[in-house]
């Protein structure tokens, strides 16, 4: 069998800019494009920030070429999320995309009627049978329907060896010995307002928060753990202030997917805007314009201008 390799480090979404309630395409290549020429170890397509939960399967298949397309011409790792409500439509999508050879496909699990752990095994074997050798990360965010334990991800592992990864909220040091008792051979990824924590213990990367509001600025953070953890300290305790004291009052009103968008227009490295897709509500142009004054006082961290 393929040993595959396991993905680590600071992956950055990819977002879908709007205009006049539609995906902007010629916006859409360019923010693929500088997120390759950016420092991040790889591009995802289809998480929370890309709004998965709202395309159609012709909007997805194109978002998906093109990423593929650009990624593999830029030498740059890619992950193609697949994540549905439906398992068989789920099932389809890797289907038609394995052609593509991406490095690795995200999944979440059946999510309109909650799975028994049974349920999630047959999902995950049955997804493992049409990717080939193409390894799965399973997003299981704080919000899924059902919260995999560590020793049910454990099981999973074992009976699909494709499935080599999560992108889950983490935890404290009890749940990182933990992980590294029962996942040792497996990648895990944390937000990226909490890698710095995370990285010591055995969390192996990010599908960041923090790239959203700059791709480079997250792969220093990273980087500076190993060479003065103690900076590295310091600048996420200001990334965590700002995110609570800014963002995060604004979930009463907005959902995951605008709270991202609003931090890569205040990051400014592409042409993202604060709009999603209809019915939901973005960030109101105000909001965008204060949050970005603040950090500028706020955080220094680097954007894609400087590439």
């Amino acid at each position: 069998m393929t040993i595959l390799e396991r993905p680590k480090g600071i992956w950055g979404a990819i977002l879908l800019p709007v205009k006049d309630d539609k995906i902007d395409w010629v916006a859409f290549e360019e923010q693929v494009n500088i997120l390759c020429d950016s420092s991040v170890h790889g591009i995802y397509t289809n998480g929370t920030a890309a709004e998965c939960h709202n395309q159609t399967e012709d909007e997805f298949d194109k978002l998906s070429n093109i990423v593929s397309t650009i990624a593999i011409k830029k030498n740059k790792k890619f992950q193609l999320g697949l994540s549905h409500t439906n398992p068989r439509i789920c099932r389809q999508r890797a289907k038609r995309l394995t052609p593509l050879q991406p490095d690795g496909f995200q999944i979440t699990l059946p999510d309109w009627w909650p799975p028994t752990y049974q349920e999630s095994l047959n999902f995950i074997m049955g997804m493992q049978e049409v990717v080939e050798d193409i390894y799965l990360i399973l997003y299981n965010p704080p919000h899924a329907k059902v919260l995999l334990s560590l020793e049910e991800i454990a099981q999973l592992n074992d009976k699909a060896p494709n499935l080599i990864g999560i992108k889950c909220a983490g935890g404290d040091e009890a749940w990182y010995e933990k992980r590294r008792s029962l996942l040792n051979n497996f990648s895990v990824f944390v937000p990226g307002h909490s890698v710095v924590f995370g990285k010591p213990l055995g969390a192996n990367g990010s599908y960041s928060n923090v790239a959203c509001f700059s791709p480079n600025g997250a792969v220093m953070i990273w980087d500076l753990i190993d060479t003065d953890l103690e900076k590295a300290k310091q600048i996420e305790r200001r990334v965590v202030n700002f995110m609570k004291t800014h963002i995060l009052p604004l979930a009463t009103r907005l959902s995951n997917t605008g709270l991202d968008k609003l931090l890569a227009c205040v990051g400014g490295w592409g042409p993202i805007s604060e709009k999603v897709l209809w019915p939901y509500e973005g960030a109101t142009l105000d909001e965008v314009n204060k949050i970005r004054a603040v950090s500028y006082t706020h955080l220094t961290l680097p954007t894609n201008r400087e590439v």
